[in-house]
Order: structure tokens, then sequence, then C-alpha cells
């Protein structure tokens, strides 16, 4: 559990370490963007008193200057208006279209609202009025840093899928490998097992005891099964979901304290869904046996199947002390356990085989402290790769 609590940690502290570079990147863009407004507006301030030159400078005085003044500003859109917004003259306005009336206009709302008009007195009771609004550069500059964290935003969580995904693929691999490894080494000695049963068979003193190793080696037969099944897909077969429910219980029953009982509630049977027999037994064992563990070797297990139009639920509840409530959001990553023994593999094995072979859903339904968990099972009624 501790990797887990750690994996969180590290990933809070990367984030607020991920704000705390955006808010630096935006307060340095902030700063840069008032440094250049404020001298783009001082341009203007210049432009509007070469304006004022021009006008009050007398027919044989010097317009050159001005004149040079006011042709240097290239890139701060401007518009010369009258006390009634009349608009005399413009400047870098550069639109897409030609410019009409409207689109004038239109351009003197935006730059009224963005910067207070600059006065230019032309005769003692006639005044203009020079409007203007940020450049192009200003504006990319000003919505820049928006643009930044968003991308770095977007290839952070690209990153985080595909190192997740990787990382999912080699956990997949481990799994399937040491399963596969598993399976053959039990292979091995079972086989030998097998012939020694059948000759101790033959012999009438040890023939009632042979009957009972028979049926562990026959567990031992699936157990194998099991393993050698993860990592490759399995053939899904039409079953009845209820008489599998009613063999996995069946079997363990005879090999669990007699105080623990179970009951199995259905509506109708049968119920035909395609299904893995050998893997769907194994995950209701592992749900029963945690269960058990719950409750401490005496309770009720009851297990309920469910047919909806498109899937199949199977809840299995216990009367067990439940799950604490920080354990529910990773009770199925592996080596997550509440136990003192084992390494935490059931639950985990069992989602794998639930979502990744049946294409269905496995989650905790509900737990409560004293009273139990139900966790639910749920089983698409059709799949690509059953066979009849």
């Amino acid at each position: 559990m501790n990797i887990y609590n750690r994996k969180k940690t590290w990933k809070f502290w990367l984030l607020i370490f991920a704000i705390i570079i955006g808010i630096s990147s935006l307060f340095v863009t902030n700063s840069l963007v008032k440094s250049l407004a404020y001298e783009e507006k001082k341009k203007i301030e210049i432009w509007a008193y070469a304006t004022n030159q021009m006008v009050n400078i007398s027919d044989d005085g010097n317009f050159s200057l001005a004149i040079k003044v006011m042709e240097s500003n290239e890139n701060i859109p401007i518009i010369l208006a009258d006390e009634n917004d009349s608009i005399l003259n413009y400047r870098n306005l550069n639109p897409i279209s030609e410019i009409t009336d409207e689109y004038l206009q239109k351009q003197l709302k935006i730059m009224k609202a963005q910067n207070d008009p600059i006065e230019i007195q032309v005769f003692e009771d006639y005044k203009q009025q020079l409007y203007y609004k940020d450049s192009i550069l200003l504006t990319r500059l000003r919505y820049y840093p928006m643009f930044q964290l968003g991308l770095i935003s977007f290839f952070m969580v690209i990153a985080y899928f595909a190192f997740s995904s990787a990382r999912k693929a080699e956990q997949n691999q481990v799994w399937a490998g040491m399963a596969k490894e598993t399976a053959h080494q039990i292979g091995t000695p079972l086989s030998s097992l097998m012939a020694w049963v059948e000759l101790l068979k033959s012999k009438k003193e040890t023939r009632g005891m042979v009957m009972e190793m028979e049926k562990d080696i026959n567990r031992l037969e699936t157990i194998t099964d099991r393993f050698s099944k993860i990592g490759s897909k399995p053939i899904l077969k039409e079953m009845d979901i209820v008489d599998l429910v009613v063999d996995a219980t069946n079997y363990l029953k005879s090999r669990l304290p007699e105080k623990v009982k179970f009951e199995i509630l259905y509506k109708e049977s049968p119920i035909i869904i395609p299904v893995s027999t050998v893997l769907l037994n194994w995950v209701i064992e592992n749900i029963c046996k945690n269960a058990v563990d719950s409750m401490k070797g005496m309770g009720l297990i009851k297990i309920e199947i469910v047919d909806e139009i498109d899937k199949i639920k199977i809840h299995i509840h216990d009367s067990g002390k439940g799950i604490e409530p920080g354990l529910i959001s990773s009770i199925f990553k592996p080596g997550v356990t509440s136990k003192k023994r084992g390494w935490g593999l059931g639950l985990s094995l069992s989602k794998r085989i639930i979502e990744e072979y049946h294409k269905g859903k496995i989650f905790v339904k509900s737990s409560i402290k004293g009273e139990g968990t139900t966790f639910c099972i749920s089983l698409p009624k059709k799949s690509y790769s059953a066979t009849s």
C-alpha cells in the first residue's frame, strides 16, 4: 500500500510544481505585456502630439518631423475621430476584407472599450479624439501564456497516458510470464504424481486414500490450467451462469469452515452468456475467500444473479467487517491487501480476468464497516470472442 501512497504524494508535488511554473510564466508575461502596452501608449501620445503640431504649424512651417513621426507607426491600430465620432482617418487596421463604415465603427467601439482616447486640440473650439488598441504583437503576447500552458498540459496528458500504457503493457508481460512459468513448473511434478496415483489405484489397501489424493491432483490441474490461460486470449463459451456459480460454491463449501453459509439468489435459469469457466470460477473463488477472511470464518455469503437487458450482474455480499474507506479506490491494484499474509494479487487478477478477457466490469458496490461488503461483477451477454 505504501507504494501507492508515495505515488499519490509525488503526483501531488508534481502538480504543485507545474502550477508554480504556470503562475510564474503568467506573471512574467503579464509584466512584459504591461511594459509593451505602456510603450505603445507613449508612441500613440507622440503620434497625437505630431498630429497636433501639423495642425498648428503655419503654412511656411516644417512638416517633415511630424510626418516622419506619424509614418513611423506601422503596427498600432488607430482611428482619428471628431467629437461626434465621425471617423476622419485610420491606420494599421489590416482587415481580412475591405474596410467599410460598419467595420470602422466596430473597431472604434473596440478601441473605446480597450483604452482611453488621446485628445488633440485642433482649434480653440474644435477637438479630435485619437483612439487605439493593442497591436498584433501585444495581443499575441497577451494570449501566449495561455497557449503555452495549454500546449504543455496537452503534452503532459499525452505523455502520462503513453507512460501509463507502456508501464501497464510491461506489467502485463511480467504477469503473463510469471503465470506461464508457474503453470510449467507445476505441470512437471503433477504429471509424475498422476502416474503414481494410477499405480496406487491398483492396490486395494490404498484405494480409499488415493481417491482423496486424486481430488487434490485434479485441483492442481485446475490451478495449472488457470495460470496457463493468463496472457493468452481465452476462448469464451456459452455457459449457464447459474450452474457455474452453483458449481463454484459447492466446491468451496467442502473446503471452507462449516460456519460459512452460502445463499444463491436468481429469478430464472438457465442464463446463458459467453464465459471462460476456469477463469470466472477463479474470480468467484478469490472474492469468496476474501469474504471468509473478512468474516473470520463465520457468516453468510449471499450471491445474487441479476439478468438485465444487455448484461448479467453477479452481486457477492458478505457479512464481514467491511473494507477501510481508504482502501476501496485501490483495492484492485497489485499488492494492496488488508490481510497480514498474502501478496494482494487475487483481486488484481480478478479485475484483469473480468475486464480484459470478458470485457466486463468488477467493482466494490458498497462496503459498510461492521456490516459487510458487496462486490459486483458485470458481464456482457454477447462477445465477439464467444464460441458455441
